[in-house]
């Protein structure tokens, strides 16, 4: 749109009264602001050895251009979101495609009359070289990670203080990992109460959440069986789960996953989140470490589906 003014000029150029002449003046264009996307809240959820899926999920969405503006962790979702926060994912995910079954040996601690059987200071010494004296305060967006007060049950929320003492008490597996004191507190795995974060994210009033399940693929857990215990098992020349020896370690996990499962079925039914991410895990066992490269690949895999899915929801949460 053009505005016309009218000012008065002589026939030399210079102001007389009773001369008018037309000046155009262009108006300014409007600013049209275009909305902006809602960020991702992510929910990382715990599954040890799965949890390396969680890199590739990250991977994904930076590929995709959609912006994190807010991670949840519980045991390992909470190493892997603290240290894609911190800008250290290319690190880590350099270390976890490099485990084998020798490496993963050598940074275990046994240790005997602990309150676990692995001390966890060689795996923390890794974390140091590259996340020491960080505070979650530092890092540019909030972070939140998960883990159990031990005594009492309750559930903790670490959104402040030392970056590497978080991780360690989130993922601090009973009976695998000696729990972690902090300010007279005796902290352990946060997936003992909350194994997929949701509940986090919307108590920070985030408008979009997704969540990242990493033992949606573990079945039947949530089955009852009728069994009648005088009956002997018949013998048909097929290896059954239950004669696979599984060793105290073995059997205090897949106890744990069982819980964890339980747990996550219940939470998530409770608080929903708006979209859920679920990577195809199952034949990945929770202590196979060594196998980073094909959880990554899955958790990429999976996220890069359901790209289409989360723009559309970014629209709908635009503001």
């Amino acid at each position: 749109m053009l505005n016309w003014s009218w000012n008065r000029h002589d026939p030399q150029g210079a102001p007389a009264d009773g001369d008018e002449t037309k000046v155009l003046e262009p108006t300014p264009p409007p600013i049209i602001e275009t909305p902006k996307k809602a960020k991702l809240a992510l929910a990382l959820g715990g599954g040890a050895a799965r949890g390396w899926a969680h890199i590739g999920v990250l991977r994904a969405l930076d590929e995709a251009g959609i912006e994190v503006g807010m991670i949840a962790g519980t045991s390992i979702g909470a190493l892997v979101g603290g240290c894609y926060l911190a800008g250290k994912l290319d690190e880590l995910e350099t270390f976890a495609r490099s485990l084998t079954m020798r490496r993963i040996a050598g940074l275990l601690d046994l240790t005997i009359g602990g309150g676990g059987l692995l001390g966890g200071m060689r795996l923390t010494k890794r974390m140091q070289e590259h996340l020491e004296g960080l505070s979650i305060e530092e890092l540019d967006r909030p972070f939140v990670s998960v883990a159990t007060e031990l005594h009492t049950g309750h559930e903790v929320w670490i959104s402040s203080g030392s970056l590497i003492t978080g991780l360690r008490a989130s993922y601090a597996l009973p009976g695998i990992f000696e729990p972690v004191k902090c300010n007279n507190r005796t902290l352990v795995d946060g997936a003992l109460v909350n194994p997929v974060p949701t509940s986090v994210c919307r108590a920070y009033e985030q408008p979009l959440v997704v969540a990242v399940n990493l033992n949606y693929e573990i079945f039947g857990r949530s089955a009852v069986v009728k069994h009648n215990a005088s009956v002997q098992p018949i013998d048909d020349g097929r290896k059954k789960p239950e004669d696979i020896r599984v060793g105290l370690t073995g059997t205090m996990v897949q106890a744990f996953n069982i819980i964890q499962e339980r747990i996550s079925r219940a939470r998530l039914a409770g608080d929903p989140p708006d979209l859920a991410l679920h990577p195809r895990l199952a034949d990945i066992g929770l202590s196979e470490f060594h196998r980073a490269g094909e959880a990554i690949d899955r958790g990429y895999t999976e996220t890069m589906a359901q790209i289409s899915a989360l723009k559309r929801m970014q629209e709908v949460f635009a503001r």
